[in-house]
C-alpha cells in the first residue's frame, strides 16, 4: 500500500498547529497527510478526532506532544483502526494517561524522546510505552523537547510506509 492509499494523520501538540514546522514538513512528503487544527481541553480535542478518524482503519498516526497524548489514547481505545503510531515527545505523563494507564496494546508504536526534553520528560514517558505498548520501540535521542534534529534525521517514507 503506498502513502497515497494510506490514512494518515498529524496531530500537533499543545501550543502548535497544523501548519507548524513536523505538520508542515510532514505534508511536504506526504501531501495526502491530514494536519488538522485541534483546540481546547484534552477532552474537547478528543471529540474533535472523532469525526476525522470515524470508523475507518488502517491509520498511521504521528502525535508530536500533547498530540502524542491524543494518539495514544485513541490508539488504546480504537486498536484496530490504528496501523502505526509514531509518538515524538509524547505527554504521556498528563494524567488522562498516567493515572490509570490503558490497557495494553500490540499496535506498533515508535516513540521518539529528547534526553535533553525540560518540558515532558522522558523517563516516566519510557515506563509508560513500555507498560502500554507490547510493539513498541523507544529512541532516546540527543535533542530537546522540539525534536527539531531528530525529525529532520528520520527516514519518514521507511518508517510510515512499512
Amino acid at each position: 500500500m503506498t502513502s497515497q492509499q494510506q490514512r494518515m494523520i498529524f496531530l500537533h501538540g499543545l501550543e502548535s498547529s497544523g501548519q507548524g514546522y513536523k505538520a508542515t514538513m510532514l505534508r511536504a512528503l506526504f501531501p495526502a497527510m491530514l494536519t488538522p487544527d485541534f483546540g481546547g481541553t484534552l477532552d474537547q480535542r478528543m471529540l474533535q478526532l472523532v469525526p476525522i478518524l470515524g470508523e475507518e482503519s488502517d491509520w498511521v498516526i504521528v502525535g508530536s506532544s500533547f498530540g502524542g497524548l491524543m494518539g495514544a489514547l485513541w490508539t488504546c481505545a480504537h486498536p484496530y483502526q490504528v496501523r502505526k503510531l509514531v509518538l515524538l515527545a509524547p505527554a504521556l505523563s498528563h494524567p488522562a494517561f498516567a493515572a490509570t494507564p490503558p490497557a495494553p496494546v500490540s499496535v506498533p508504536c515508535l516513540a521518539y524522546h529528547g534526553q535533553r526534553d525540560s518540558i515532558v520528560p522522558y523517563a516516566p514517558v519510557k515506563t509508560l510505552i513500555e507498560q502500554v505498548f507490547h510493539n513498541a520501540t523507544f529512541h532516546l535521542v540527543d535533542d530537546d523537547h522540539m525534536l527539531r534534529t531528530t525529525v529532520q534525521a528520520i527516514d519518514w517514507q521507511t518508517l510510515l510506509n512499512n
